[in-house]
């Protein structure tokens, strides 16, 4: 719950960030000479590719926790059997070794949603990041039946 507050919060003055931004590109395009209207338009850009990202990166999440409570109702999130050291973090070699039999169950079932959900909660959980988002976009789009994104 807290993360999700902060997450809330943080969109929140995210967008009146680029409300603020936008007044002042619209205050440049305003002035009508060549140099501000070009100014005004490059200011506006920012925040129109913020508010992209934050749109898609607040779908991404939503979807994910859709999945999530749907593999929770079902009895299928994976369980935690990390090691843990004695400061809380995950020992890497428990992360390894879970991480590569998620991986063996991804590839003997590619078009299973919830192996692509495990095998994402076993990539965050090795803190790799990038190839975590990418199984999750994979099982989201093996769940709502579109053809995931090879790459």
């Amino acid at each position: 719950m807290r993360a999700r507050l902060t997450y809330f919060t943080l969109a929140a003055v995210l967008v009146v960030y680029f409300v603020l931004v936008g007044g002042r590109g619209v205050a440049l395009i305003r002035q009508g000479r060549a140099i501000t209207v070009a100014f005004g338009l490059a200011v506006l850009a920012l925040p129109a590719i913020g508010l992209w990202f934050l749109w898609h990166t607040t779908r991404f999440a939503r979807s994910a926790n859709r999945l999530a409570r749907e593999l929770e109702a079902e009895g299928g999130l994976p369980e935690d059997e990390l090691r843990r050291t004695p400061s809380g973090r995950i020992d890497r070699d428990s992360a390894d070794a879970v991480f590569t039999r998620r991986k063996a169950e991804a590839e003997a079932e590619p078009g299973n949603w919830r192996t692509w959900f495990r095998l994402a909660v076993a990539y965050h959980d090795a803190r790799d990041t990038p190839r975590a988002r990418k199984a999750m976009q994979r099982a989201i789009a093996l769940h709502d039946g579109r053809a995931p994104r090879e790459g």
